[in-house]
């Protein structure tokens, strides 16, 4: 009985693809591809140094587009977290913001904070701000874009 060249390389790229499966890196997965595009030279007839040949090149050459994916796809942006999550939110000013009598409070995400405006201007109650940043205890607003 004789096995064909076709169904040896698709065997060895389907455990390729199945072990990157159980990886992380995306290292397996260049072999795999490799290996299929062997098997396709295979299927056509073409000779063992060929597909040899093919399943190396096609390998070695995906390695530095991989890395790239690989990055992408396994970090996680950091997470914010406390105050520092509200940065770039918009809220509502509830107590005008009064640079001179260090006064001011907005709601962001439903809670209430003690604010202070970005550039010292005053903000009267009802306007929507943007949060720019957090310092202490108190957010640093600006008033949005849109109301200016």
């Amino acid at each position: 009985m004789k096995i064909e060249p076709w169904l040896v390389w698709g065997a060895l790229a389907a455990l390729f693809i199945l072990g990157e499966i159980f990886t992380t890196g995306f290292f397996l997965l260049l072999f795999g591809i490799g290996a299929g595009v062997a098997a396709a030279l295979a299927g056509f007839g073409l000779p063992l140094w060929m597909q040899l040949f093919a399943f190396v090149i096609v390998s070695a050459v995906l390695i530095p587009f991989s890395r790239k994916f690989a990055d992408k796809m396994t970090k996680e942006p950091p997470e914010k977290f406390g105050a520092e999550r509200l940065v770039g939110k918009t809220g509502i000013v509830i107590e005008k913001v009064d640079p001179k009598t260090a006064k001011g409070r907005v709601r962001v995400d439903g809670d209430e904070w003690r604010a202070d405006s970005e550039n010292n201007t005053e903000i009267d109650e009802g306007k929507r701000v943007e949060v720019c940043c957090v310092t202490g205890s108190r957010l640093i607003v600006k008033l949005k874009e849109s109301e200016e």
